[in-house]
């Protein structure tokens, strides 16, 4: 499966953004889906912001996110979305979204496929 992210910009703190990650093939229904980042001079995360489960049933915040962050996503368009209101300097990163295709937890390593990232960029 292909990735693309988009949906980043420079924002306000306080702001929003929403971003977007389209798949292709037609099995993207039966993947689990994470959106990842890397600020700034550091390592990219090896737990993702936010996840999904393939049928949109359980989703999973990393507790800085928690309120401020919405992922969603849509089969029929093979899309997952991540909503980032709130948005505050510290989440400046580039964000990738993956894809997991078996059973697993919510970390990098456990990631099958990913896209490249869309930079957001947060001023104060």
């Amino acid at each position: 499966v292909q990735l693309q992210a988009s949906g980043g910009g420079l924002v306000q703190a306080g702001g929003s953004l929403r971003l977007s990650c389209a798949a292709s093939g037609r099995t993207f229904g039966s993947y689990a889906m994470g959106w990842f980042r890397q600020a700034p001079g550091k390592e990219r995360e090896s737990v993702p912001v936010a996840g999904i489960s393939w049928s949109g049933g359980s989703a999973y915040y990393k507790e800085s996110v928690k309120g401020r962050f919405t992922i969603s996503r849509d089969n029929a368009k093979n899309t997952v979305y991540l909503q980032m209101n709130s948005l505050k300097p510290e989440d400046t990163a580039v964000y990738y979204c993956a894809a997991r295709a078996r059973a697993g937890g919510w970390y990098s390593g456990a990631m099958d496929y990913w896209g490249k990232g869309t930079q957001v960029t947060v001023s104060s």
